[in-house]
């Protein structure tokens, strides 16, 4: 007597049902938004360039809130007035231009959404991209939380520096996900020497950048434009900490120099972009000296703002341009050295330990 087998065996699915099916799942809610179904490098690219140009014009706004006087234009926080969201009429211009900037934490809100939704849906994003994301998506409401205190406190000095350096994290952190979501390829240098040289002198400049832009908040502490008439100060000598401030940005000048002319004389390829961390700089100093100079007008204090944000994206580049080239020379290294090792053994004269 035979015994039959009656488990049936199933037939291998066919690539193009196999597919359909990944489809299928990958849709999900968002998935019927354009571009959201199954995110391209160049979509991830774009979202985190905007994440970025947003989280500048915050900066950007913030400062024409403090110059036009409208820091307490909404008098408390989450509410603009008690009992309201929504300013009224006796607060005037300055509760509306206050109102209008809190309205554009929104904007940031929708954007760092619509980042982490690329990043996450995107098959070929990394686990360092997706905490990226995350974390950039959690330092927004954080970043209001921080603003809000400083409206509880009355503008206090030493709070709105915090705010404002949060916001120059927020765009440190929105560079390196646009550097590496970056779809372009991005040459390397060959010298192990000069890319450990250029890495070390990248991050002297990245820190010196943050020490600069920090005592920066401090001279605007100390200075006239408070963001209300009856905002506190923080007690500090202005020209004292003016004076601090410039010599920060004499020692940052060299730094940016020098990493331009090694880059230049090794023919790196970070070359471009130090010559335009260094064209910032000057610009940047240009603009400080004569807003000094003019008991700082408004227009020329906003721009200042903006060129913080810039020497920020620009310090931040150049750290991890030469630090992905000072990698890639110490992977280099290493398997040269293990190709040298392998050959040792099979010519027989391998080290005997």
């Amino acid at each position: 007597m035979t015994t039959s087998d009656t488990r049936t065996e199933r037939s291998p699915e066919s690539p193009d049902a196999a597919s359909r099916d990944t489809t299928t799942r990958r849709r999900g809610l968002f998935g019927r938004v354009p571009g959201f179904a199954d995110p391209t490098a160049r979509f991830v690219y774009g979202w985190a360039i905007s994440q970025l140009v947003v989280n500048v014009g915050i900066v950007v706004t913030g400062g024409a809130v403090r110059l036009t006087g409208s820091g307490l234009g909404c008098p408390t926080w989450p509410q603009c007035t008690d009992g309201s969201f929504v300013p009224h009429q006796a607060l005037g211009m300055h509760g509306a231009i206050e109102f209008g900037n809190r309205m554009l934490t929104w904007v940031l809100v929708v954007v760092a959404i619509g980042t982490w939704l690329a990043v996450f849906r995107r098959r070929g994003s990394t686990r360092g991209d997706r905490w990226l994301a995350t974390l950039i998506a959690l330092g927004i409401p954080f970043q209001a939380i921080i603003g809000g205190i400083s409206v509880l406190t009355d503008l206090n000095p030493w709070v709105v520096s915090l705010h404002f350096v949060l916001s120059m994290a927020l765009v440190s952190l929105a560079t390196v996900l646009v550097f590496r979501t970056s779809p372009r390829e991005r040459d390397k240098t060959t010298n192990i020497v000069a890319a450990r040289l250029g890495s070390a002198l990248s991050w002297l400049i990245y820190l010196l950048t943050w020490a600069t832009i920090y005592v920066g908040t401090v001279v605007t502490g100390s200075g006239p434009h408070a963001g209300d008439a009856d905002a506190p100060r923080n007690g500090l000598d202005p020209g004292a900490m003016t004076q601090l401030h410039a010599d920060f940005v004499f020692v940052l000048v060299g730094l940016a120099l020098a990493v331009a002319v090694t880059a230049r004389v090794l023919h790196m390829p970070q070359t471009r972009a130090a010559l335009i961390y260094v064209g910032l700089l000057a610009l940047q100093g240009v603009i400080g000296g004569i807003q000094y100079a003019t008991n700082l007008p408004m227009a020329l204090v906003i721009a200042h703002m903006l060129g913080s944000a810039l020497l920020m994206i620009g310090a931040t580049w150049l750290v991890l341009w030469f630090g992905s080239d000072q990698r890639s020379g110490s992977d280099q290294s290493s398997g040269r050295e293990h190709t040298d090792e392998v050959g040792q053994r099979e010519r027989g004269d391998a080290p005997v330990n």
